[in-house]
């Protein structure tokens, strides 16, 4: 209670004898000059926004647009703490206030510029284009997000040793502490580590890009994203699987979509009471509709009569289709098996079934 008093009569007493008129207008002034940057700064951002919008309209690429729109929300911030610097710089305040306030000012500013950086880095998918088109390079949909999630780290590090350095912290003496932490930190982080590893491995090697259809013994589907740490891919079934680098990096992964072409192979059984002509016009009917079908790979076809089954004389098919595209895939291998269909139809063939039959030495009583 009595502090609370002493404090009264410490604010007392400066209004009463600092508080001079000169000092009640600088005071409405500054005032004046903080409400006019709260009240206006989304007018004074959007003419700003306007103007470098018109600038970059005018230029071939979309880079410049996308920067623009980047630095856009930053900009607001930035009126807003202009507003409060000219605000107190205003003031008949001590110099030591006064260096304090520049450097507020100043860490404000290297913020701003950071996050405004930070959220160009994060519109990769926009940007792709741009940037193939300017260095002429063709860069794969996997190393975009990896690269920005790497630009954006570098920001953020960049950012706070800057800010730290303005208000005179010794970095190196931070840096020395982490390197006598570096052992402790390695032997905990080493799981982290490797699948950072096995991220810049999958980067450089390639063995998929986003969008492929991918298998490997843990899962099956679609490339969603990479990141430091893991992958994660869409199954068939919608479910989203996060695999960890280091897994992916040590696993055999196949890659559906880099097929050139498909293959279809299976025996066809036909019943051992086809004739012999019969079964040589199938095998060759069926030979010619794979050569002449536009959806087939043409430099490799196998139709041969291929063995006795023991319950039907098989056909062996081995070819190919140009499409690698699992629904058009189907519908090929579908409109082949009906024209093999109409093929023994027309010949008269039909498909075997396995079956067994047995044969009696001496007649059954009953019989004849």
């Amino acid at each position: 209670m009595l502090e609370k008093l002493d404090f009264l009569k410490t604010i007392n007493y400066w209004f009463l004898n600092k508080m001079t008129p000169g000092l009640t207008v600088d005071l409405v002034t500054a005032a004046a000059i903080l409400i006019f940057f709260m009240v206006f700064k989304n007018t004074l951002s959007g003419f700003i926004i306007r103007i470098f919008t018109r600038m970059s309209g005018k230029t071939k690429t979309a880079f410049d647009d996308h920067f623009v729109i980047s630095f856009e929300k930053p900009l607001r911030w930035l009126l807003v703490l202009l507003g409060f610097y000219l605000a107190l710089a205003y003031l008949p305040l001590s110099p030591q206030f006064d260096l304090m306030l520049i450097k507020i000012f100043r860490s404000g500013l290297i913020i701003l510029a950071a996050s405004g950086f930070y959220n160009l880095a994060g519109s990769y998918d926009l940007l792709q284009d741009d940037l193939e088109k300017i260095f002429g390079l063709e860069i794969d949909k996997i190393l975009m997000p990896f690269l920005s999630k790497v630009f954006k780290v570098v920001i953020a590090a960049l950012a706070l040793t800057i800010v730290a350095r303005e208000w005179d912290y010794d970095i190196n003496s931070f840096i020395a502490g982490l390197g006598l932490g570096g052992l402790a930190f390695a032997l905990a982080a080493k799981d982290t580590i490797s699948n950072i590893f096995g991220g810049i491995v999958i980067i450089t090697d390639k063995p998929f890009s986003m969008g492929d259809w991918v298998h490997t013994p843990s899962v099956e589907g679609i490339v969603e994203d990479i990141n430091f740490r893991s992958t994660k891919i869409r199954t068939f079934a919608q479910a989203l699987v996060t695999v960890p680098n280091a897994t992916l990096v040590n696993e055999p992964v196949t890659n559906w979509t880099r097929m050139g072409i498909r293959r279809i192979t299976f025996k066809l059984g036909v019943t051992y009471t086809t004739p012999r002509e019969k079964l040589q016009k199938c095998v060759q009917n069926i030979r010619s509709m794979l050569e002449s079908h536009p959806e087939i790979y043409k430099d490799f076809i196998l139709v041969r009569f291929d063995s006795f089954n023991e319950s039907s004389l098989d056909i062996f098919l081995y070819f190919f289709t140009n499409t690698t595209n699992w629904a058009e895939y189907l519908k090929v291998k579908e409109d082949i098996n009906f024209r093999i269909m109409e093929i023994l139809e027309s010949e008269g063939v039909s498909v075997a079934f396995p079956s067994t039959s047995i044969y009696f030495e001496t007649p059954l009583e009953g019989t004849k």
